[in-house]
């Protein structure tokens, strides 16, 4: 039986150097494998990122819409009006100028006359406010809006409002009124027995701002906020 030959020296390195080059592919093999893991979980995280930012800011989006949508907007009218007659408008020819203490007013509430010098600030009021101080709104060009508070409150007080421009108007309850709600402008008056009356923008739209009025532009904000004012 012959002996196995031994393997030459040079074949002995040839086979070390391929050993060693099998290793190293094998590492770069591993290292690129590992790299092409390392960049996957990268993208995926990024989209994750991506839509986890899209979602939020279409959450964001919409929540500002319903915002927008269910936050009660002010009701827009034109400034003046173009003398269109309003069936139960009443008109009076009430003088102006200013005075000092309790004015006795014609009408009820008060749609004109002699008034305090210094105006009531436009806005909302859960209190009566003086009567002196809101004709001088009135002779601004604001709408004094006066409502009856135990008969128009809750949904039928926030319907009323509803109707209210932003500025050069004066909500505030009145007692005493001939109907549940009363709207006065400089000279003119509406009565209505509630807030889905049609005639509530007409009258609006007919004397908000109007110019005729002693002091047509002139401001209904800067000087006296009565006691309950909420906004």
């Amino acid at each position: 039986m012959s002996a196995t030959p031994p393997i030459p020296p040079k074949a002995k390195q040839q086979a070390k150097q391929e050993s060693i080059k099998q290793q190293r592919a094998a590492e770069r093999q591993r290292k690129l494998e590992e790299f092409r893991k390392k960049e996957a979980r990268a993208k995926r995280n990024r989209k994750i990122v991506l839509w986890s930012s899209v979602t939020a800011g279409v959450a964001v989006v919409g929540l500002l819409i319903t915002t927008i949508v269910l936050t009660p907007q002010p009701a827009s009218y034109g400034a003046g009006g173009d003398g269109t007659k309003i069936e139960g408008v009443e008109t009076f020819d009430n003088g102006a100028g200013h005075v000092e203490g309790i004015v006795d007013y014609e009408q009820t509430p008060p749609a004109g006359g002699e008034h305090n010098q210094v105006w009531l600030n436009c806005g909302v009021y859960e209190e009566p406010v003086p009567n002196e101080n809101a004709v001088h709104s009135l002779e601004h060009g604001a709408v004094w809006v006066t409502y009856d508070a135990p008969e128009v409150s809750g949904d039928e007080l926030e319907a009323l409002k509803a109707k209210l421009p932003s500025s050069y108007v004066v909500l505030s309850p009145f007692e005493g009124l001939p109907s549940p709600i009363v709207l006065s402008g400089w000279n003119a008056q509406l009565q209505v027995d509630d807030a889905d009356d049609p005639r509530i923008a007409e009258f609006l739209e007919e004397y908000w701002q109007s110019q005729n009025v002693p002091e047509p532009g002139a401001l209904c904000t800067g000087a006296y906020d009565a006691p309950g004012k909420v906004s």
